[in-house]
């Protein structure tokens, strides 16, 4: 089983992406994925727009197995510094693996096996002086379904710093504020920061998670479907928080949604079973896509 951080790629394999061109064969589209990524000389197609930006993540021919299934392949992406990228791709295809690999929280499972190599700016996240507790402190992670603790709304958000050991009332509640009017929550709960958080609706919870992350001052945020159990109100009010954020911060999202996807993101990543297809300009992905399996996915042709 492969294991380790290094990734012996053999030369003969460094070509050009196989381009399957815009005329249909017929066959079913998913039938044209699977035969692409069976293709040994198939690399993934990365748009040139992407050589001009400075990674914040690199991402570099990165593999995991959980026990003896494999669930991605040699995934190389940079992920452009103080941008919105996406992860899109149907369910089951790795994407949310991908992105706890960012944080190392894969780690958490015994039977979990990597090669390849993730960096967080030039420095490798699997460096043997690279502390898995101070790794998780650089990226912020905000899940699925909101996880306020069962705590006040002001001890949610300045949690990060207490466990730094900051005392500071005055830092704290400067923090506090800032954060929360980060995420466009303040005026809504300024005259409740002693209340729980649990007593917060369903998006104003979420966006309490997101005030909690940005209070630890990360270098990314790293967000895991965050809309998917929220209603289209409380989604809207997200996506313009994520868009607010472009630029101060570097995020990287896992969505279902393609809509999202179109209407947030600067760049990206069609992935499909456990394999980067396609990633590029969110515009071109889902208007001029170089690859028409990237086209029959985003038009709704499967998924």
């Amino acid at each position: 089983m492969p294991a380790g951080s290094e990734n012996n790629e053999n030369p003969s394999r460094r070509t050009q992406p196989v381009i399957t061109t815009k005329a249909h064969s017929g066959s079913k589209p998913m039938g044209r994925l699977q035969q692409l990524i069976a293709d040994e000389q198939f690399r993934p197609c990365v748009h040139d727009e992407l050589k001009s930006e400075s990674a914040a993540v690199s991402i570099e021919n990165f593999s995991l197995w959980y026990g003896k299934k494999q669930a991605l392949f040699n995934i190389s992406l940079d992920v452009p510094k103080g941008k919105v990228t996406a992860l899109i791709g149907p369910s089951g295809c790795g994407k949310s693996t991908l992105l706890r690999s960012v944080n190392r929280m894969n780690d958490l499972n015994p039977a979990v096996q990597t090669r390849g190599d993730i960096r967080i700016g030039p420095q490798s996240i699997y460096d043997r002086s690279v502390s898995v507790t101070d790794l998780r402190k650089r990226l912020g992670m905000v899940f699925q379904k909101p996880n306020p603790f069962p705590r006040s709304i002001f001890d949610n958000i300045v949690y990060p710093l207490r466990i730094e050991g900051i005392k500071d009332r005055a830092m704290l509640r400067q923090v506090c504020e800032q954060s929360l009017r980060a995420a466009a929550l303040w005026d809504e709960v300024k005259d409740r920061l002693h209340e729980s958080g649990l007593g917060l609706s369903g998006g104003q919870q979420q966006r309490l998670c997101i005030a909690r992350a940005i209070a630890a001052a990360p270098e990314v945020l790293l967000l895991d479907e965050p809309c998917s159990a929220l209603d289209p109100i409380a989604t809207s009010k997200i996506e313009d928080l994520i868009d607010e954020l472009r630029g101060e911060f570097t995020v990287l999202i896992v969505t279902h949604n393609m809509q999202q996807a179109s209407r947030i993101s600067d760049y990206t990543a069609f992935m499909y079973l456990g394999h980067m297809i396609e990633y590029g300009l969110t515009s071109t992905i889902f208007t001029k896509p170089q690859l028409v399996e990237t086209e029959d996915y985003v038009t709704g042709r499967f998924g």
